[in-house]
């Protein structure tokens, strides 16, 4: 039971009616440590309940508090997409309920007014994106100088080189004698030694530490010619019924051709990237959820701010160039202990990304060839290298090992180098 953990009957007496019945491991474990107060560095499998297991916590420490500090921002969550800020703001405010703790969201795409009136009339936990958290730090409309509990959500995302700038920004703001927690599903040795910089003797807790990825998912590689993948797409959509599916793309204009070649198709699509508007975001995201759209097209920036708890089919129409991000994205099936499905298109060329794939799931890839034979060329090369093997001399840029090492193989380096340098605002 929650309460065992050592939350109150304020906070835990919620939980049943929010579908909460038994702790998952990473609740179990991290709990109890974060109500110590002491520094936690966390990696669990996704959809296995990280939001609650520093979210409930935080919200037990707010309660704890004189008059002076009510409603004074005492909490802050930061988080690399919109849409993840909107999920965990949404979990908060809901475990937050029955209390007098107040959670306020802070992204970019919409308005600032909303958030600055917000923030006037008091909170006690922020969610927020690094970038339009910045805005307001700036214009003076936010105090994180009382700020006692900070979390790093998708820790690994933000400690990459895209986010580093700007979270140092925000930690020079925050009182140095304050509890630090991170939580991800992926924790390289490389985001390990960065976060050493602003943690205290952290306690790691690491579920399942050798499946990154729910046992309940499968993974399936279909070998298709690069110009044949939309063909394919469509077969395996056909192949699969009427269940909602989410494809992923590597670039934006990549998800607007295959959102606009489903629906030419006659299904039901929807369109989320970084280019579209936040309402249109919002929409997109919110018509999937609802059922009123049957696929969902994204770039990464859905891989951490969907949950669904019963999506049975995940496509990756283009192979990400981290094999971490691969985790993220098949993250959004399988979950909470239900069967997911995660298909892969793939070329001759993605053999080496297969490699990294294989390396970090440590799961069976089970290669398909299209019935016409269309994949048939690329089949030896992709036998003869996604076969997980050692890290060749412990070179630590070996695929699937450092994150900055494997974005710069290949002829897609610029476009991931500014990806990874773009500024947390533009998410």
């Amino acid at each position: 039971m929650f309460s065992e953990l050592g939350l109150s009957s304020t906070v835990a007496a919620r939980l049943p009616r929010l579908g909460y019945q038994t702790p998952t491991p990473i609740q179990t474990q991290a709990i109890p440590l974060v109500l110590s107060g002491g520094d936690v560095l966390a990696r669990a499998q996704t959809g296995t309940g990280k939001t609650a297991a520093f979210g409930l916590p935080m919200i037990e420490r707010m309660l704890v508090q004189n008059a002076a500090a009510r409603h004074t921002p005492r909490g802050l969550i930061l988080v690399p997409t919109r849409e993840l800020a909107a999920q965990v703001h949404a979990a908060l405010t809901a475990y937050a309920a029955s209390t007098r703790v107040r959670v306020t969201a802070i992204f970019g795409g919409v308005g600032m007014g909303g958030q600055v009136e917000a923030l006037r009339r008091g909170t006690d936990i922020i969610v927020a994106t690094p970038g339009r958290l910045i805005d307001h730090m700036a214009r003076r409309t936010v105090d994180l100088a009382k700020v006692e509990v900070l979390t790093l959500d998708e820790a690994d995302r933000m400690l990459d080189m895209g986010f580093l700038p700007a979270l140092r920004r925000v930690l020079a703001a925050l009182p140095r004698n304050r509890q630090t927690l991170l939580f991800s599903a992926t924790l390289s040795d490389e985001v390990i030694s960065l976060s050493a910089a602003f943690t205290r003797n952290p306690t790691r807790v690491d579920v399942e530490a050798a499946q990154v990825v729910a046992a309940t998912v499968t993974h399936q590689v279909h070998r298709v010619a690069a110009d044949r993948k939309r063909e394919a797409l469509a077969r395996i959509l056909t192949q699969h019924g009427e269940s909602q599916t989410l494809v992923f793309c590597r670039t934006k204009r990549g998800a607007n051709r295959v959102g606009e070649d489903l629906a030419d198709r006659g299904v039901r699509t929807g369109v989320i990237h970084g280019n579209k508007s936040q309402n249109a975001r919002s929409r997109a995201l919110d018509d999937f959820k609802a059922g009123r759209v049957r696929v969902l097209v994204a770039t990464d920036i859905a891989a951490r701010g969907i949950d669904i708890v019963q999506l049975p089919l995940v496509v990756n129409f283009d192979l990400p160039l981290v094999a971490e991000d691969y985790v993220h994205r098949v993250g959004r099936t399988g979950r909470a202990g239900h069967p997911g499905r995660a298909v892969s298109l793939a070329s001759a060329a993605d053999a080496e990304l297969l490699r990294g794939i294989g390396k970090l799931v440590k799961s069976p890839l089970e290669f398909v060839t299209a019935p016409d034979g269309e994949g048939s060329e690329v089949r030896a090369v992709t036998e003869a290298r996604v076969t997980p093997g050692p890290n060749p001399a412990g070179r630590r840029g070996a695929p699937g090992r450092g994150r900055r090492d494997d974005w710069k193989r290949g002829p897609h380096t610029a476009d991931r180098h500014r990806q990874r340098q773009a500024p947390a605002r533009a998410r």
